[in-house]
C-alpha cells in the first residue's frame, strides 16, 4: 500500500511538472515576438527554461534542503529572467511578487524565509535600477505609480508569509497528532499483547518458581546447585516482573479512584523517596513547584510516572549532578518538567521512547516508559521529550488544571 501511494505520488508530481514545462515552453513558442530576430535574450530564455524543468524533473530523486534552494535560486533567476528580456510584459513583475510561494511547497521553514529575504534584496535591486538607470525607459509602468508597486510587493510578501506561517502551523499540528495517534496505536498493541499472553506465562512460571523454592529447601543438594536454584528463583523473579508491567498497561483500570492532589506535596513525596537513590552517584533533586498546582489523577499512578521518569533521570546523568524538577500553572494546565544533565538523545531515540521493548539502559525492558505514556494518555495530559545529545534531558509533563473550591 505504502510503494502504490508512493508511485500515485510520484505519478501526480511528474504529471504537474510535465504541464508546468508545457506552459514554460508554450509562453517561449507561442507569440513571442522576439523569435522573429534571434537575440541573446531568446538564448538566455532558453537555457532558464531548460534549467528550470531539469531541476523540477530531478528533485524527486534528490530531495535534500541543498537542492531545494537550487530549485528556489533557479526560479528566481528564470522569472527575474523573464522581467529584463520582456519589458513590455507588465505580468511577469507579478510573477516576481509571487517567487517565495514556490517555497511553501516544500515545507521547508529555512528555505522560505531565504526565499523571501533574496526576493527583497533582488526587488530593491530592481526598483533601484528602474529609478535611478532606466528612468522609466522600458518601465514605465512601474517608474510611474513606484510608491504604489512599492506598497504592492511589500503586501504580497507579508500576505505570504501569513500564508506560509499558517499552513506551516497546521503542519506541525498533524504532525504532532499523527505521532499520537502512532503512540496510541503502539499502546493498544502492547495491551492487547499483554492481555492474551500474560496470564498464559505467568501460570507455568508460578508453578516452575515454586518447585524450585521447595528443592531450594531440600537438605540433599548441595550448596553448589542451592545457588544455581536461587539463581534461577531470581531470573523467574525478573521474568515475573516484566509480566507485571505488562498487565498494568493491559488492565483497564474501570475502578480507580480519581483524587484531586497537590503536585507539589506529591512532588516532595516523591523526591524524598529518591534522594537516598540519588546520593550513590551523588545526584540530588531540587524542586522547585508552585504553591495551588492541582491536578485531577489517581495518586498511586501519579506516584508511578514520576519515580519512573525522576529515576530515569538520576540513571541517566553523571556523577555529581542535578535533577532539577519544576511545577507551575501554564494557562489551563499544570505543567511539571524533570531535567537532568546526561548524555542527551538523538532525534531517532527521542521517536522510539514508548516503544515496547525499547530502551537505552542495558538492562532495560522499555515498559516503564510505555506504562508513563499510558497513565498520562489516561488521564488527558501530554509528555514531551526535549533532548541534545551531549546537554542532557528535558521531561515535559502537562495535565489539566482543577480548581480546588
Amino acid at each position: 500500500m505504502k510503494k502504490l501511494k508512493l508511485h500515485i505520488n510520484k505519478t501526480l508530481y511528474y504529471i504537474s511538472i510535465l504541464i508546468i514545462i508545457l506552459v514554460m515552453v508554450t509562453g517561449l513558442m507561442v507569440g513571442n515576438t522576439h523569435l522573429d530576430t534571434f537575440n541573446s535574450g531568446i538564448l538566455l530564455h532558453i537555457i532558464l527554461v531548460t534549467m528550470f524543468s531539469i531541476c523540477l524533473i530531478l528533485y524527486p530523486s534528490f530531495e535534500t534542503h541543498y537542492f531545494r534552494m537550487v530549485i528556489m535560486l533557479t526560479a528566481s533567476a528564470y522569472f527575474y529572467g523573464l522581467f529584463f528580456i520582456y519589458p513590455e510584459t507588465w505580468s511577469t513583475f507579478v510573477f516576481i511578487c509571487l517567487i517565495p510561494a514556490i517555497s511553501i511547497l516544500f515545507f521547508d521553514a529555512r528555505l522560505f524565509y531565504f526565499s523571501l529575504f533574496l526576493n527583497v534584496v533582488l526587488t530593491s535591486a530592481t526598483f533601484a535600477y528602474i529609478i535611478f538607470i532606466d528612468q522609466g525607459k522600458l518601465y514605465p509602468h512601474i517608474k510611474l505609480d513606484i510608491v504604489g508597486n512599492v506598497i504592492n510587493f511589500v503586501g504580497i510578501q507579508a500576505v505570504l508569509y501569513l500564508l506560509f506561517y499558517i499552513s506551516y502551523f497546521r503542519i506541525k499540528q498533524l504532525k504532532g497528532y499523527y505521532e499520537q495517534v502512532q503512540q496510541s496505536e503502539r499502546l493498544k498493541t502492547a495491551g492487547q499483547l499483554a492481555a492474551a499472553v500474560a496470564h498464559e506465562i505467568r501460570n507455568p512460571l508460578t508453578v516452575v518458581k515454586g518447585f524450585l523454592q521447595l528443592y531450594k529447601k531440600e537438605e540433599s543438594f548441595d550448596e553448589q546447585v542451592k545457588r544455581n536454584f536461587s539463581l534461577m528463583i531470581d531470573e523467574l523473579d525478573a521474568a515475573e516482573h516484566v509480566i507485571s508491567h505488562f498487565l498494568t498497561i493491559a488492565k483497564p483500570d474501570k475502578e480507580v479512584k480519581l483524587e484531586k492532589i497537590d503536585v507539589r506535596d506529591a512532588l516532595q513525596s516523591v523526591a524524598d523517596l529518591l534522594n537516598s537513590y540519588g546520593l550513590l552517584n551523588d545526584n540530588k533533586i531540587e524542586l522547585h513547584v508552585e504553591d495551588n498546582c492541582y491536578i485531577a489523577i489517581n495518586l498511586i499512578e501519579f506516584k508511578q510516572l514520576t519515580i519512573n521518569l525522576m529515576k530515569n533521570a538520576i540513571e541517566a546523568s553523571s556523577h555529581g549532578s542535578k535533577i532539577s524538577v519544576v511545577g507551575k500553572k501554564v494557562k489551563n494546565s499544570v505543567e511539571i518538567r524533570i531535567v537532568d544533565g546526561g548524555i542527551g538523545m538523538s532525534e531517532s531515540e527521542i521517536k522510539n521512547l514508548g516503544t515496547p521493548f525499547y530502551s537505552l539502559k542495558t538492562k532495560g525492558t522499555g515498559l516503564g516508559l510505555m506504562i508513563c505514556f499510558n497513565i498520562v494518555e489516561k488521564y488527558n495530559g501530554t509528555i514531551e521529550f526535549v533532548s541534545v545529545e551531549g546537554d542532557g534531558t528535558t521531561v515535559i509533563i502537562r495535565f489539566p488544571f482543577v480548581r480546588i473550591n
